[in-house]
């Protein structure tokens, strides 16, 4: 969901906006700050630090309905980043901070929330479950009061993919999302950990929700 507004209109009532569109993983609420843009994500029980595709629709907005001419937009978030989105041809693409995972307790916890032993367990933001197989990040089937037990926004399960770079999925039940079908902030953990293991810069990936989805990606 998107919501433009000047000036942002209250926590409560943002959050009220993301309650109603329940169905949604995200809402974003965005106002216009000089040549820039300020913005907050709500979930549908709380709000977030970064949300990927609510600041892809935002950018698409402004580009279509709100301004002519720029091919950059700027938006300022609460804690202090500021993300670009770029417009060439049009094919937007956005630049993201980078969140590198390390290594965490509670593999004997996680395992038992997802049903399955991952490989690695490690932390940013989320909770960082690394798998040997796509096939295993289909297989799993979490128990999302398990998962609630955790003290990250998020959990993200990921495996090296067998026709693209890596694979993923992404639970975050305590906010109000069992299963995100496509998560972009989830990808600032994902990039510079896969950079690293497979000693490459660019990767095409996939998150294997219920929908799906195709992500393309850089890490600069």
């Amino acid at each position: 969901g998107l919501s433009f507004s000047s000036p942002f209109v209250s926590e409560l009532i943002s959050q009220s906006c993301s309650n109603t569109l329940s169905y949604k993983s995200e809402t974003a609420f965005f106002v216009a700050n000089g040549e820039d843009f300020d913005i907050r994500w709500f979930t549908p029980k709380m709000e977030i630090d970064l949300a990927g595709h609510p600041t892809l629709a935002a950018a698409y907005a402004i580009f279509t309905e709100l301004q002519s001419g720029p091919s950059t937009v700027r938006f300022n978030t609460k804690r202090g980043d500021v993300l670009s989105v770029v417009e060439q041809d049009g094919v937007l693409t956005m630049d993201f901070p980078t969140r590198a995972p390390a290594p965490a307790e509670g593999i004997e916890e996680i395992t038992a929330a997802l049903g399955a032993r991952p490989a690695e367990f490690l932390a940013a933001r989320d909770g960082f479950c690394v798998f040997e197989t796509e096939a295993e990040i289909h297989a799993i089937e979490p128990d999302m009061t398990k998962l609630m037990a955790f003290k990250y926004l998020g959990v993200i399960v990921t495996a090296p993919g067998d026709e693209v770079d890596f694979v993923s999925r992404f639970f975050a039940p305590n906010h109000g999302i069992p299963e995100d079908p496509v998560t972009g902030s989830a990808h600032c953990e994902l990039i510079p950990y896969w950079a690293e293991r497979l000693g490459k810069t660019d990767f095409v990936a996939r998150q294997l929700s219920a929908r799906g989805g195709e992500i393309y990606c850089s890490h600069l």
